[in-house]
C-alpha cells in the first residue's frame, strides 16, 4: 500500500490545488505498487487517472466575460435513451453521420449540417437531444444562459452575442440556445421592439457568418413566435410532439426497467398518460421507482404507476384552474 510520505504528498497537492503535482504523485504511487507486485491495483490507478484526464480535457475554460453566459458540461447521453418518433430519430442519426464523416463531405465541397432548430411542446426531448448530440460526438455541451445574455441596455445583448459566437468559432462543442424565442421573436422586454429587432438582426448575421466546427442547437417551445428569416439560417428544423402510445410504452419500459413484473399490463397506464410529455412520464416513472425502493418492493404495481401519472395530470389541472 501507499507509504505515509506518498499519502502526505497527495493530501498536500490536493489542498494546494496543484493538479500536476497530484497526478505525478499518483503515477509514482502506481509505479510503487507495481514494484510490490500489486499489478491490478497499479493498473486501476492509471486507468482512473486517464479517465479523469479525458474528462478534464473536455471541459472548456471560460474567461471572466463569458463565465456568466455559458454553462459547460460533459454529456454521457446516448441516442438509445431518446424515445421519439422514427422520423426524428432518423434525422438525428443523419446529423451524427454527417458529423462523423464531415471530412468526406468536405472533399466533395459539401458541409455537414451543424445548425439545428428544435421546436415543439415542452418536455418532449429537445434539450435531451442536445445532450445526445454532445454525448455521441464526444464534444462538450455548452448551454447559453439566455437570461444573462438578453439585457435591457441598448446594444449590450448584441455585444454578448458576438462574444459567444467568437467563442463558438474558437472552441468546438455543442452549443445550446434554449428558450430561443427570447431573441428569435419580436416580443419586447423592458426595452422597445426596435432593440429586439436589432438583437435578432445581430443573431441572423452571426449565425450566417459562422463557419466553425461546432454544432449549434436552438430550442423553442413557441415556433410560431420566431421570425421567418431564422428558419433559412438553420440546416435542419425538427418539430417535436407529445409521445404517441408506442413511445409512451417504450419510455415506461426504459424507465422502470427491472421493477416491471413479467405480467405487467401497460394498456391502462398508456391510455392515462397520453396527455403527458416525455418529461412528465419520465418523472412519474422515477417517482414510482423511488417509492418501490423506499417500501422495499420488488416490483412496481400497475396501481402505483397509475397513481404517479394521475398526480402529474392533477398538477396541470390545478395550474390551469
Amino acid at each position: 500500500m501507499a507509504t505515509a510520505e506518498q499519502i502526505k504528498m497527495l493530501i498536500q497537492a490536493h489542498y494546494e490545488k496543484n493538479e500536476e503535482r497530484f497526478k505525478t504523485v499518483l503515477l509514482q504511487l502506481a509505479a510503487y505498487e507495481a514494484k510490490k507486485g500489486h499489478y491490478s491495483f497499479a493498473r486501476d490507478i492509471r486507468e482512473l487517472l486517464e479517465k479523469a484526464k479525458t474528462k478534464t480535457d473536455k471541459i472548456i475554460p471560460f474567461n471572466k466575460e463569458l463565465s456568466d453566459l455559458l454553462i459547460t458540461d460533459i454529456s454521457e447521453k446516448r441516442l438509445i435513451e431518446l424515445v421519439v418518433s422514427k422520423d426524428i430519430k432518423s434525422r438525428i442519426e443523419r446529423i451524427l453521420l454527417e458529423f462523423w464523416q464531415r471530412d468526406k463531405l468536405k472533399k466533395h465541397g459539401m458541409l455537414n449540417r451543424r445548425k439545428i432548430l428544435l421546436a415543439g411542446h415542452p418536455g418532449t426531448g429537445k434539450t435531451l437531444t442536445a445532450s445526445v448530440l454532445a454525448g455521441e460526438t464526444k464534444l462538450p455541451l455548452c448551454t447559453i444562459v439566455m437570461d444573462k445574455v438578453v439585457t435591457k441596455y441598448l446594444g449590450e445583448t448584441s455585444v454578448k452575442l458576438r462574444q459567444i459566437f467568437d467563442f463558438i468559432n474558437e472552441n468546438q462543442a455543442v452549443y445550446l440556445f434554449d428558450e430561443f424565442d427570447t431573441i428569435g421573436s419580436e416580443r419586447s422586454l423592458d426595452n422597445d421592439v426596435g432593440e429586439m429587432r436589432r438583437i435578432l438582426n445581430s443573431f441572423l448575421q452571426f449565425i450566417e457568418q459562422d463557419n466553425s466546427e461546432s454544432i449549434i442547437v436552438a430550442a423553442t417551445n413557441n415556433p410560431k413566435l420566431l421570425d421567418h428569416a431564422l428558419f433559412r439560417r438553420f440546416d435542419d428544423v425538427i418539430y417535436y410532439k407529445l409521445p404517441d402510445k408506442d413511445q409512451i410504452q417504450r419510455l415506461i419500459k426504459n424507465k422502470i426497467g427491472k421493477y416491471r413484473p413479467s405480467n405487467f399490463s401497460l394498456n391502462k397506464i398508456v391510455e392515462n398518460a397520453t396527455q403527458l410529455s416525455h418529461a412528465d412520464i419520465s418523472k412519474a416513472c422515477n417517482d414510482a421507482v423511488k417509492e418501490a425502493i423506499l417500501l422495499d418492493l420488488e416490483y412496481i404495481s400497475e396501481e402505483l404507476l397509475l397513481r404517479m401519472i394521475s398526480e402529474r395530470i392533477e398538477a396541470y389541472k390545478r395550474g390551469e384552474s
